[in-house]
C-alpha cells in the first residue's frame, strides 16, 4: 500500500491553526447545573433509598458499601421507573429478566445506509439487524430469576419496586459469598468473588474487570440525585484493599486476547470479523489497511448495535455483511474485538469517515428511551476510547469523537438514509466526564459559541416515533435540544433541505435528526434574545431556549470560520476528497461532490480540524492494488448541522 508520514501530530497541526484563531473572551466559570430527578417520577421521601439499601444490607449481613457499590456500576442507583436496560436488566440492582423484557421492547432499524459509502463499489445496504431466535438465555440475562428463587420475592415486585429490588440484589450477593464458601463478613474486602459472580460474566477477565471497577467505586466514594429523586451516597473507603485470587474460585473461562487491541483495563475477547473473498470481485466484510500512517485516523465512532449481544457478533462474523472495529457488552462492559486497528471497517455510511476512523457498537436500541445503559458499559466504552484517542492522536472532543448521528451523508443522494444511532437518550455529557473532558464553561457567557450542554436528567423534550409513528415516546432525559426558526417554543423546526428537499419542517420525530443539537456539539451564536440562543445551522438561524437559571448551553471559546471576503456563499461537502489532478493513474477520480447546503457570507461555523483531501483506493482483495491518493487541497471540519461537514480551506476564513 502507498502511504504517507504527517509532516507533524494533528495536535500540533491544530494548536498551530488555532493559535490565535479562536475569538477572545474573557474566563469566566458559570455555575455548573446539578443533576435532578426526573420530572414524571414519583416523589418519595429523599432518603428512602438509601434507608433501602441499609435495610437489605442488614437483612442479609451485606456490607452495605458492597451492596450500594454493585448497584452503582450497574445502574448509578437509578430505577427508571421500572423499565428494563437494553439486556433486560430492572431497578437499581439491574436484576435481568430479558425474556420479558424482549417480549414488550420495540426493536426497530435506524437507517438503510450502504455502510462502506464507497462510490467506487456497488452499494452494500443495511437496514438493521434481525431480531434474535428464541433459546435458552445465559444466566447473566436471568439473574432476577435467580434472586426470586433465593428471597422469595415475586418477580414482578422485583421488576417494579426499588426497595424489593434491592433487597433480591442483597439475596443474590449473599448467596454468591455462600457458593463462594466466604464468610458474612463485614469487611468489603471479603466479598471480592461474590460480586466477580454477580457480574454473571463468563470470562475470568470480565469478572475481574468488573469487581475491581465496583471495588473502585467503594474506594472513591459517590454520591448523587437519582431519576426518582433520591438522594445516595457511599462514603469513600479509600483503604480498601480486596484480594483479587477470589475470582479463581469461580471457575470461568480464559477469554481468547487474540490480537485485541485494548487497554489493560478492560476485558477484551478476540471475536474475529472474516476478511473473505467470495463471489467475482466481491469480498467481506472489511478492508486491509495501514493505519495511521496511511491513512491517519482521526475520529471514533459511536453507534448502537439495534440488537442483542449474540445477534452482533453473529452478524460480524458474516462475511456477506458489514464490521466494526469493536463491540461492548452492556450487562458488564465486556468488549469483543473483531477488525484490526491497522485496517478498515465498513461501519459509518461515508467511506472517507470509516477510512479515518474506529468504530464501536454498544448494545442496545436508540427508539427505546428507557433502554438504559449500564455504568458498567459506558465506563469500558470510556476507557477504550482513551486508549484510542492516545494512540493515534485523537482530540477528545464531539468533532472527532462522534455519534453515528453526526457522519454526514456523501453526496446528496445519500443523506435520506443515513443512520441515527445512538440518538439523543445517549448521555454524552456523563461520557465524556468519563473521559475525563467534561462540557464545562469557560468563558464570557456573550462569547461567539457555545456548547451544548442540558442537564441530561431534567431535559425531557418531546420525542415520537418509538413505537408507532407519530406517537409520543415516554418521558426521559435527552442530551439533544431542539431548533426553531424563531425564539418561540411555538415556532416551527428548522428545515433540512437534505433530508427533506421539498421544504417540510423537521418533526419530533426520535429518528429526525434535522433540527437537533446534541451535547457537546459547539456552534457559532447568530443572536442573543432573551432566554433564547440563535445559532448558525445549516445555512440558517436556529433558535434554542436556553434560560440563564437553566442553560441548554454554555458559552465556549472556539475558533469559526466564514465565507473569505468577496464570497456570498460557499459549497458543503460530506467528505475531504483531493482534487482531481492528485489522482495517479488507475485510480478513478472521485467526484468532490457538494451537499444540497450552503455556507453563506456572514454566517459563522465552529471549526473542528485542518485536514487535507485524501482518499484510500481499496476496492479489490488484492491489498497490492490499493492506495492512499493525498491532495494539496486542504479542508475545515465543520459542526454545521446535527452532523458534520467540510468546507475547503480556500473559500473560507478563520477569524481572530
Amino acid at each position: 500500500m502507498q502511504g504517507f508520514t504527517p509532516a507533524r501530530s494533528r495536535s500540533a497541526r491544530r494548536r498551530a491553526w488555532t493559535a490565535g484563531g479562536a475569538v477572545a473572551c474573557a474566563a469566566l466559570l458559570l455555575p455548573l447545573v446539578s443533576a435532578g430527578p426526573s420530572a414524571t417520577a414519583e416523589r418519595a421521601s429523599a432518603d428512602t433509598l438509601q434507608r433501602d439499601f441499609a435495610a437489605a444490607a442488614a437483612e442479609y449481613r451485606v456490607p452495605q458499601s458492597v451492596l450500594l457499590g454493585v448497584s452503582y456500576l450497574q445502574s448509578r442507583w437509578d430505577a427508571h421507573g421500572g423499565a428494563a436496560s437494553v439486556t433486560g436488566g430492572y431497578g437499581p440492582m439491574h436484576l435481568t429478566d430479558a425474556r420479558t423484557a424482549l417480549a414488550e421492547a420495540p426493536h426497530h432499524a435506524h437507517g438503510t445506509e450502504d455502510a462502506r459509502g464507497d462510490d467506487t463499489r456497488p452499494a452494500r445496504t443495511v437496514t438493521g439487524a434481525p431480531l434474535p431466535e428464541p433459546r435458552a438465555l445465559p444466566p447473566r440475562l436471568r439473574t432476577l430469576e435467580q434472586a426470586a428463587k433465593v428471597s422469595g420475592i415475586g418477580s414482578e415486585q422485583l421488576r417494579d419496586n426499588a426497595a424489593a429490588n434491592v433487597r433480591g440484589g442483597a439475596a443474590l450477593l449473599a448467596a454468591a459469598q455462600r457458593e463462594l464458601g466466604g464468610p458474612a463478613s463485614e469487611d468489603p474486602a471479603d466479598w471480592y468473588g461474590a460480586v466477580a459472580k454477580f457480574s454473571g460474566a463468563d470470562d475470568v477477565a470480565t469478572a475481574t474487570t468488573y469487581a475491581d471497577d465496583v471495588f473502585d467505586v467503594i474506594r472513591t466514594g459517590q454520591s448523587r440525585t437519582t431519576d426518582s429523586g433520591q438522594r445516595v451516597e457511599l462514603a469513600a473507603d479509600p483503604t480498601l484493599s480486596p484480594e483479587r485470587s477470589q475470582v479463581r474460585r469461580l471457575g470461568l473461562r480464559t477469554a481468547d486476547a487474540g490480537r485485541t487491541e485494548c487497554p489493560l483495563t478492560v476485558a477484551c475477547e478476540w471475536i474475529p470479523a472474516p476478511y473473505k473473498e467470495f463471489g467475482e470481485g466481491d469480498y467481506g466484510n472489511h478492508d486491509k489497511a495501514d493505519r495511521p500512517a496511511s491513512p491517519s485516523v482521526d475520529y471514533i465512532v459511536v453507534h448502537d448495535t439495534e440488537a442483542s449481544w449474540d445477534t452482533t457478533l453473529q452478524l460480524v462474523q458474516d462475511p456477506t455483511y458489514v464490521s466494526w472495529q469493536y463491540s461492548l457488552r452492556s450487562s458488564d462492559g465486556h468488549i469483543a474485538q473483531h477488525v484490526p486497528l491497522d485496517d478498515v471497517a465498513w461501519h459509518a455510511g461515508n467511506w472517507f469517515v470509516n477510512a479515518k476512523s474506529v468504530g464501536l457498537e454498544h448494545e442496545g436500541f436508540l427508539v427505546s428511551p428507557d433502554a438504559w445503559y449500564t455504568e458498567a458499559m459506558y465506563r469500558t466504552s470510556a476507557r477504550l476510547v482513551k486508549y484510542l484517542a492516545k494512540r493515534f492522536d485523537i482530540p477528545l472532543d464531539r468533532q472527532h469523537v462522534l455519534g453515528h448521528d453526526n457522519v454526514p451523508g456523501t453526496t446528496t443522494a445519500t443523506i435520506r438514509g443515513m443512520h441515527t444511532d445512538p440518538g439523543p437518550y445517549w448521555d454524552w455529557a456523563h461520557y465524556f466526564r468519563l473521559l475525563g473532558k467534561p462540557f464545562t464553561p469557560h468563558a464570557d457567557p456573550q462569547c461567539a459559541a457555545v456548547t451544548i450542554r442540558p442537564d441530561y436528567s431534567e431535559h425531557q423534550p418531546l420525542y415520537t416515533g418509538c413505537v408507532k409513528a407519530g406517537e409520543a415516546c415516554a418521558p426521559h432525559g435527552s442530551g439533544a435540544v431542539r431548533l426553531h426558526t424563531a425564539p418561540s417554543e411555538d415556532a416551527p423546526l428548522v428545515k433540512d433541505m437534505g433530508l427533506r428537499p421539498g421544504g417540510e419542517d423537521s418533526t419530533t420525530g426520535v429518528n429526525d435528526t434535522g433540527a437537533r443539537a446534541s451535547t457537546g456539539q459547539q456552534y457559532a451564536v447568530a443572536e442573543r434574545r432573551g432566554e433564547w440562543t440563535a445559532i448558525w445551522y445549516l445555512g440558517q438561524k436556529a433558535w434554542f431556549h436556553n434560560p440563564r437559571t437553566q442553560p441548554t448551553a454554555v458559552s465556549a471559546r472556539e475558533p469559526v470560520l466564514t465565507p473569505r471576503e468577496g464570497l456570498a456563499e460557499v459549497p458543503v461537502y460530506g467528505r475531504a476528497y483531493p482534487e482531481a489532478s492528485a489522482y495517479p493513474a488507475g485510480v478513478p477520480v472521485q467526484a468532490v461532490s457538494p451537499l444540497p447546503y450552503k455556507l453563506l457570507a456572514g454566517q459563522k461555523y465552529v471549526v473542528g480540524d485542518h485536514v487535507p483531501g485524501e482518499y484510500l483506493y481499496a476496492t479489490t482483495f488484492d491489498t497490492s492494488r490499493h492506495q492512499v491518493v493525498r491532495g494539496e487541497e486542504m479542508y475545515y471540519e465543520i459542526q454545521f448541522g446535527h452532523r458534520v461537514a467540510f468546507v475547503k480551506a480556500s473559500d473560507v476564513r478563520v477569524l481572530k
